[in-house]
């Protein structure tokens, strides 16, 4: 019980840390690295028009869970904004959770839906685990897992687009009774660049 409330606390400490973060771009390659060192995920680096990084999501949950995470999104390898991701939820649920979280975009049509300025994903949007051990494949109805054969393995299968969006997670620890991507909503901010 001491482990679950450490793991709330420092969820709820990440997200309010992250509140006064500045439109500056960051050096997110630790958690990029991490991502693409899956076999599996490598593909989407390859071929996918560009994505959003999202390093450290706190989320706390005792009935009604709270997630925030902020990141960066990209496209063709260039930093075009900054992203904030909020998850309100209600059920049964407990515990503490971080995890880094990378969405892709198939094509300049989802890289535009996405940066419009919110973005809130449906019931249907579900995530592949990318984790040491275990993985697992949530939606807004629960979430069923599954052991790895090695350390950064995803679940074989469960990673395809939907809706021109591809989602991976990577645990950085704690325990929750429930994992769901429905309901999370996305802001997005340009930043100017000489880049673009």
């Amino acid at each position: 019980m001491k482990k679950i409330a450490l793991y709330m606390v420092t969820a709820w400490m990440l997200g309010l840390s992250s509140f006064s973060t500045a439109r500056v771009i960051e050096d997110y390659s630790n958690t990029i690295d991490v991502f693409k060192f899956s076999p599996l995920v490598q593909e989407y680096f390859e071929k996918s028009y560009g994505y959003a990084v999202y390093p450290n999501v706190g989320k706390g949950a005792w009935l009604l869970g709270f997630a925030y995470g902020h990141g960066q999104v990209y496209r063709r390898g260039y930093v075009t904004g900054t992203s904030k991701l909020y998850h309100l939820s209600v059920g049964f649920q407990i515990g503490g959770q971080v995890f880094s979280e990378i969405i892709f975009f198939q094509d300049q049509r989802a890289y535009e839906e996405f940066t419009r300025g919110t973005f809130e994903f449906d019931a249907k949007a579900a995530a592949v685990a990318v984790t040491a051990g275990a993985t697992a494949q949530g939606g807004s109805t629960g979430v069923s897992t599954s052991l790895s054969s090695g350390p950064n393995q995803a679940r074989q299968g469960g990673a395809r687009y939907v809706k021109g969006l591809a989602v991976f997670v990577q645990s950085k620890g704690g325990l929750i009774a429930e994992a769901a991507l429905g309901g999370q909503r996305i802001t997005f901010t340009p930043i100017a660049t000489s880049s673009n």
